[in-house]
């Protein structure tokens, strides 16, 4: 029988390594459907509710795996769908493949049902290649360069194939002119800087008295070697939120989560420092960096687009940040001085109490602080956690004590709602027998989130372990877009953009043969997790939590507190629940002891 395109695009798809694929079908997509029904499973197809979803997941799969990541979907609305979590990939560095099904070739330009221009809809978020093919021959280099490219710039790329070609004999390309002979491999290179550039590093490294370190996602792979230079240094290490497992939150002088979610410590750190070493990440908010012309600096990174943007650095450093560190670590000078170490050390401690009293603070009814604070010890090891954006990030950000060994992410550059389910889901098909949590708002749940449980039912019993959660935290409310319009805008609450209805979320898990646990009394928080980690099949987690709890930033600027104070005045419709929310955060802040 003769090989049609499709069946090509699945060999040699196969041929590079994917091993599964995260889509939706549809009639301009069927060609390449029938291919991988004829595989036999070489190929695992993962059906998503949505191509949005699967874009997701196939972002996710690369992040947890280290993998490609790649979605499909068909012409029209099916490929116009995967727009999101392919921009997703981009903004965080990912390895994503795309492929999307289009209308006839004898029908293209003709306003043909679903026909639209995908090369163009696809320029900018799959910028470094995107083709649409045109004959069979085409294919086998169209397949090289996407997989290539995607893997060796860390990028999304794109192939849109008509459906008429798909269903055609495949053809390999004539030895003549004109034509292309591409061929498979990719080993990602050892990136490293120059010895006089790792010199002048360790040298603003050395002459530096308090040394910050602010480490994201291109650090993952290198725990031990940040431990390393710490030490060394006598620094503190910051996370960026894409960073959060890079090196463990029991390590004394690790200050956690820096910016608008992060922590008082990362923000006292950077605000005294004298130098910055930033390894890996691309945290956007220059504003919790130290002030310009106050710190000397050094940074890390793969792509050297992303170097000095942040800050105005005295050296840039391209190279793996493993590799990097490694090299860097013998010319560095271990700090006689462990004062500014033990400094930090003293700020980290009294800041877990402090998150300790503000999640045990009273809520109306469950204070959201304390879902993450109870989950934290019981995390089991290997665990991998997903957050959603919104504010149950924040509590994921600060609360949530990662120990060596697991996993974490989110959306990360894009801050999209609706990833944490499809993320969980990839990571639970990337490592079936890891636990794994996603922590999802009820706004993100009600988006799209909820139909990605039907995927969880189809699926959870190919698993090796069981254990998948999601927990909602349930206020009624788009909870970090009013406290954003309370503080930033100093606008009071605007209900009929921000109050959502309630549903019962455990409810509908337990319609689709999931288990449905629901929590109201903050006293039997600790006793779900363990029923839920317990649990011989999936659990949808949901908590009454207390929309009026603040997710207070690390510093209070003087505008934010006139903003708030105005959007009070201004006449809040939960202004007695925000007032007494507020005050108790801060209070537990500085006050010892229960308060009520």
């Amino acid at each position: 029988m003769s090989q049609t395109v499709g069946d090509f695009v699945v060999s040699r798809l196969h041929a590079w390594g994917v091993r599964r694929i995260f889509g939706y079908p549809g009639d301009g997509i069927n060609g390449v459907f029938g291919a991988l029904n004829r595989a036999n499973g070489a190929i695992e197809f993962v059906q998503a509710r949505h191509e949005e979803m699967a874009a997701f997941m196939a972002t996710a799969h690369a992040k947890f795996s280290g993998e490609l990541g790649v979605c499909i979907a068909t012409s029209g609305p099916g490929a116009s769908h995967l727009v999101t979590g392919l921009y997703d990939a981009k903004l965080d560095h990912m390895p994503v493949l795309a492929i999307a099904g289009q209308q006839a070739r004898d029908a293209l330009g003709g306003h043909y049902q679903q026909e639209l221009d995908l090369v163009s809809m696809f320029k900018d978020v799959a910028s470094d290649f995107v083709q649409q093919a045109s004959t069979p021959a085409q294919l086998r280099h169209l397949v090289d360069r996407a997989v290539r490219i995607a893997l060796g710039r860390k990028t999304v790329t794109a192939i849109v194939i008509p459906n008429d070609l798909q269903e055609m004999e495949y053809a390999e390309p004539r030895r003549k002119h004109g034509t292309v002979h591409s061929g498979l491999g990719y080993t990602p290179p050892k990136t490293i800087p120059y010895e006089a550039d790792l010199q002048r590093a360790a040298q603003v490294l050395n002459e530096g008295s308090k040394v910050a370190m602010l480490v994201g996602a291109g650090a993952l792979n290198a725990t031990d070697e940040i431990i390393s230079v710490a030490d060394r240094l006598g620094a503190g290490v910051a996370k960026a939120l894409l960073g959060k497992a890079s090196v463990p939150d029991d390590l004394p002088w690790v200050t956690g989560s820096i910016g608008l979610l992060g922590t008082k410590p990362s923000w006292e750190m950077m605000t005294h420092c004298d130098t910055l070493l930033m390894v890996g990440s691309a945290f956007p908010y220059s504003e919790f960096l130290p002030e310009e012309g106050k710190a000397r600096g050094v940074q890390i990174d793969l792509k050297p687009e992303m170097l000095s943007l942040r800050y105005p650095m005295e050296v840039n450093l391209v190279g793996d940040a493993r590799e990097t560190l490694r090299l860097l670590l013998p010319k560095l000078k271990a700090k006689a001085d462990r004062s500014w170490r033990k400094t930090i050390e003293k700020n980290v401690d009294e800041w877990w109490k402090t998150l300790e009293r503000r999640a045990m603070e009273n809520g109306n009814p469950v204070n959201p602080q304390r879902v993450t604070w109870e989950l934290s010890p019981r995390l089991p090891d290997q665990a991998i956690v997903t957050s959603d954006s919104g504010s149950c990030a924040n509590w994921f950000a600060r609360d949530l004590k990662m120990r060596r060994g697991m996993m974490a992410s989110l959306s990360g550059g894009l801050a999209s709602m609706g990833a944490a389910v499809p993320y969980a889901i990839a990571a639970k098909f990337a490592h079936p027998g890891r636990p794994v949590i996603a922590l999802v708002g009820d706004g993100a749940m009600q988006m799209n989130n909820m139909a990605e449980l039907i995927t969880v039912a189809k699926y959870w019993r190919r698993w090796a372990d069981p254990r998948w959660i999601v927990c909602v935290f349930n206020n009624e409310d788009l909870n970090q877009v009013t406290w954003e319009q309370r503080v930033m805008e100093g606008d009071p609450k605007f209900e009929a953009s921000q109050q959502i209805p309630n549903v019962p979320y455990h409810r509908f898990a337990e319609l689709i043969g999931l288990e449905g646990i629901f929590v109201d009394d903050p006293a039997q928080m600790g006793k779900a997790w363990e029923r839920a980690l317990a649990a011989e099949r999936p659990v949808l987690l949901e908590i009454k939590t207390d929309p009026e709890v603040p997710p207070l930033s690390p510093h209070i600027t003087l505008e934010q507190a006139r903003h708030f104070t105005e959007a009070l005045v201004k006449g809040d419709p939960a202004e007695q629940s925000v007032i007494k929310g507020t005050a108790r955060q801060l209070l537990s802040a500085i006050l010892p002891g229960d308060k009520q």
